[in-house]
């Protein structure tokens, strides 16, 4: 796998040792059981797939190489890198400036842009119509695109079965900025809908089965459908694309829903399914599955509670937060500094959108187990900052090298 160049202090001298022995010892990566590091007092127990994917190194690398190449001229970023609060932080620092927030509002006019201002493409990807701003503008868009590998093979999937006269149902937040740009790209082969749930694509299958009025469903789709979006015409044959960083088995679960809607209404023989309903199954990002299938093998053991790092308006993470949530106690927090001191820690709360402070969150017994994990955002750094503030609160653990030394 290619290797990237990135800022150092991105890096970990603890977790990247400790996933290059796990990559040397299951190079096929069959093996989802995580790894166990026992301190004596606190023991904890580290997913086996985190942290920087493919897609991330390739844009961070992407992004310093454009400071590196252009001293002096102003430097614009569409929207964030990715999810994270310090690689967007850093980046600020260095004199990157955002263009748009995440949810596409304007924070500096297009008309402020000059034609020897560099613009870079966040990982996510963009639209064509802001790939075309930017042509009038004078500035290549292409110059320094960071766009996902995996992004990309999702809006090529889309174009594929759009040309096979197939109407594109994305999988996606509606305003993430990776759905923003798939449903841009999508619509321009296709007909295209978004669905954000499975509760909307149970809403979509009505009228797939002709159960609405082209009124109820142009009001209850508002912002979600392609110009000229006609669900009379365009429902009747159908194939699911994802946001690269929802949850796989949602995805899945949406597309064979959606699937066996198709099955029954046209009452169809297995040799026909694929007249109405396109395999789009090779749109699932690779990283989001090792991720998530290594934090189900993760629960399958016991914990006190789960500690997860990662921008707060991380998709992948999000997800990964609410696995978690389902078996144990579980604090998701930026970093290391949301752990005020042993009894008080500060942590997202997905569902009421703000953050919290749970106080005695460390339990008081012979040994305390931990699970933790991060999103594909999240430098190995974090963990480590992480791993190490826990440590502080055990004096009679075991050093970190002996512990770490054992696992060879």
């Amino acid at each position: 796998m290619k290797t990237f160049h990135i800022p150092s202090f991105y890096r970990s001298h603890i977790i990247g040792p400790i996933k290059e022995l796990r990559r040397k010892n299951d190079k096929l990566k069959r093996d989802f059981s995580p790894t166990v590091l026992d301190f004596g007092p606190v023991k904890f127990l580290i997913a086996r797939h985190f942290g920087f994917c493919y897609g991330v190194e390739n844009a961070i690398e992407i992004a310093y190489k454009a400071i590196a190449e252009n001293p002096g001229k102003r430097i614009f970023l569409l929207s964030e890198m990715i999810h994270n609060p310090d690689v967007n932080r850093d980046l600020h620092e260095k004199g990157i400036r955002f263009l748009m927030e995440t949810t596409g509002r304007q924070i500096i006019p297009w008309e402020e842009l000059k034609p020897d201002d560099v613009v870079i493409v966040p990982a996510f990807g963009t639209t064509i119509e802001i790939q075309n701003r930017l042509q009038l503008l004078g500035i290549d868009a292409y110059q320094y695109d960071t766009t996902c590998p995996f992004v990309e093979k999702v809006w090529n999937r889309a174009a594929q079965i759009g040309q096979k006269n197939y109407t594109i149902v994305v999988h996606g937040k509606p305003l993430h900025e990776e759905t923003r740009a798939t449903f841009s790209h999508s619509k321009e082969n296709a007909p295209t809908v978004v669905v954000k749930n499975m509760k909307q694509a149970e809403r979509l299958a009505r009228y797939i089965v002709g159960e609405g009025q082209k009124e109820e469903f142009y009001e209850e789709f508002s912002g979600q459908y392609s110009v000229g979006f006609d669900p009379e015409q365009d429902l009747q044959r159908v194939g699911v694309v994802n946001q690269t960083t929802m949850l796989a088995s949602d995805t899945q679960g949406i597309a064979d829903y959606l699937k066996g809607v198709m099955i029954k209404h046209y009452q169809l023989a297995p040799h026909e399914v694929e007249d109405r309903f396109a395999n789009t199954r090779d749109t699932l990002c690779y990283a989001t599955n090792d991720n998530q299938d290594a934090t189900y093998a993760l629960l399958q053991h016991k914990a006190d509670f789960v500690l997860v790092a990662g921008g707060y308006n991380s998709s992948n993470t999000s997800h990964i937060v609410e696995l978690c949530e389902q078996k144990l106690p579980t604090y998701f927090i930026e970093s290391a500094i949301k752990i005020l001191d042993r009894n008080i820690i500060k942590h997202y709360n997905l569902h009421r959108k703000k953050e919290e402070v749970t106080e005695n969150f460390i339990p008081q017994k012979d040994q305390v187990t931990i699970m933790l994990t991060c999103g594909a955002s999240c430098p190995d750094a974090i963990i480590e900052g992480v791993l190490t503030r826990m440590l502080s609160f055990f004096p009679d653990a075991k050093p970190i090298d002996e512990v770490v030394n054992a696992l060879s």
